[in-house]
């Protein structure tokens, strides 16, 4: 992708709309648009066709979670990417925001260069958000018995090294810990995880980690992978 990011900003907070779009154009990140609410967010987006939102999870109304659902429903022919802004490191209704399809999350006390950091690598779905914090969610309100789970997917279709590479980037490495890990270069790892993105059908590394942990190629609490037959 080439240009500045374009960022529609959702949250019922002024003060934090102001704050955030103030950030990100200093920066040189074209926010398009803002909005109040999941409903305003569901209009502009459909108008200002961005390439990320920053999505509040909880407000009046239509919350961000009912608005990340409808904005990724698939009615946008090219929808953007959605980052949940939250409160709270272990918010419950992050975990179903990722399984909407929403690529992460950041918690709103955020640093400015970490604020416009995530915006420019959210936008290239090569980076999982804050993915240890990412990583405790998952575990904390991951459900075992959860019926139909939205991205639930066949792991029979990944190799065996590719189902290796999943297991390791559902724990929260990044492509550099990846490569030591398995004695690769970077460029071999983004292939894998390229590979078992396009295989499974996922947006990005955020669906990946989901993936691995409905799947049970990792067992939330068990301190690690777990093994798992495969292909």
């Amino acid at each position: 992708m080439s240009g500045a990011p374009r960022v529609v900003i959702v949250d019922d907070q002024a003060l934090v709309r102001t704050g955030f779009g103030m950030i990100l154009t200093a920066d040189g990140i074209d926010v398009v648009a803002e909005a109040r609410d999941g409903d305003e967010a569901i209009d502009v987006v459909a108008r200002t066709r961005p390439d990320l939102v920053l999505m509040d999870i909880r407000m009046p109304g239509t919350d961000g979670l009912e608005a990340t659902r409808h904005i990724l429903s698939g009615a946008l022919p090219d929808p953007p990417r959605v980052i949940m802004l939250t409160t709270f490191d272990l918010d419950r209704y992050v975990y179903a925001a990722l399984t909407a399809g929403a690529s992460g999350f950041l918690l709103k006390d955020v640093t400015p260069e970490h604020l416009v950091a995530a915006v420019r690598l959210a936008r290239t779905g090569d980076a999982l958000l804050a993915p240890a914090i990412t990583r405790r969610l998952v575990e904390r309100f991951v459900s075992r018995d959860t019926p139909a789970p939205a991205l639930h997917r066949d792991l029979s279709v990944l190799t065996p090294r590719e189902l290796e590479v999943l297991r390791a980037l559902g724990t929260g490495l990044s492509n550099a810990e990846l490569a030591i890990r398995f004695s690769l270069s970077e460029a071999t790892v983004k292939t894998h995880v390229a590979r078992i993105l396009a295989k499974l059908r996922l947006r990005d590394r955020a669906q990946a980690v989901v993936v691995a942990y409905e799947t049970g190629l990792i067992v939330p609490g068990a301190g690690g992978p777990t093994s798992t037959s495969g292909p």
